[in-house]
């Protein structure tokens, strides 16, 4: 991770299958936020990761290395490099898409060095932020979505300080019908930033 005085780098990975949808807009209105205040944004596309899936070997139990070499790789030292950590996803069937989940589950080597090899934890926590964005059919709304990024998060030591949960877009570009919802996020942005800034 940076030093508090160099450009926060800000890992902004977009969960969704579909690009260029309200998700991602939603992503994109908080890393010009990150970038107007002198924050580093990386985005990452979820579905380009070239990640596969996790495949519950345990085999990261060992050394708290996953076993397999592919596109994680790259979204691994992300991660690590990362002095705050954001999350755009849509919600399908009240959850997160698989793309996304890939992702989530393959942090499984984190689980590992926190609760089993009990590898120290750093001694802060970083700033992050969830954007959901749900079509507002779903009765069972946006909270299972919300809860496997918020787990991975604790595993992260990333704190979910900033969550903007938006509820009735749902076809490609509706969001820009929300220009608050816009405003929002690309303030988020800039208090990542801040606080990124503040933090060791």
């Amino acid at each position: 991770m940076s030093t508090p005085t160099d450009s926060p780098r800000i890992l902004c990975i977009a969960g969704s299958p579909r690009r260029y949808g309200n998700s991602e807009r939603l992503l994109d209105a908080l890393i010009a936020g990150v970038e107007a205040v002198g924050g580093e944004a990386v985005k990452l596309i979820a579905k380009d990761a070239g990640a596969n899936v996790c495949l519950g070997c345990n085999a990261c139990s060992k050394d708290g290395r996953c076993i397999q070499r592919d596109g994680m790789d790259a979204v691994y030292a992300e991660i690590d490099a990362a002095d705050g950590i954001v999350v755009a996803s849509p919600v399908f069937f009240a959850t997160v898409p698989a793309v996304l989940k890939t992702l989530l589950d393959r942090c499984q080597p984190y689980w590992v060095r926190r609760y089993l090899l009990e590898v120290p934890r750093p001694a802060t926590r970083r700033p992050g932020a969830i954007l959901v964005v749900g079509g507002g059919g779903d009765p069972y709304g946006t909270g299972c979505a919300l809860s496997p990024i918020k787990s991975v998060f604790a595993v992260l030591s990333v704190s979910p300080d900033h969550v903007l949960d938006i509820v009735g877009p749902d076809r490609p570009g509706d969001i820009v019908n929300e220009p608050d919802a816009l405003i929002r996020a690309e303030n988020i942005g800039r208090e990542l930033v801040k606080e990124a800034r503040t933090r060791r």
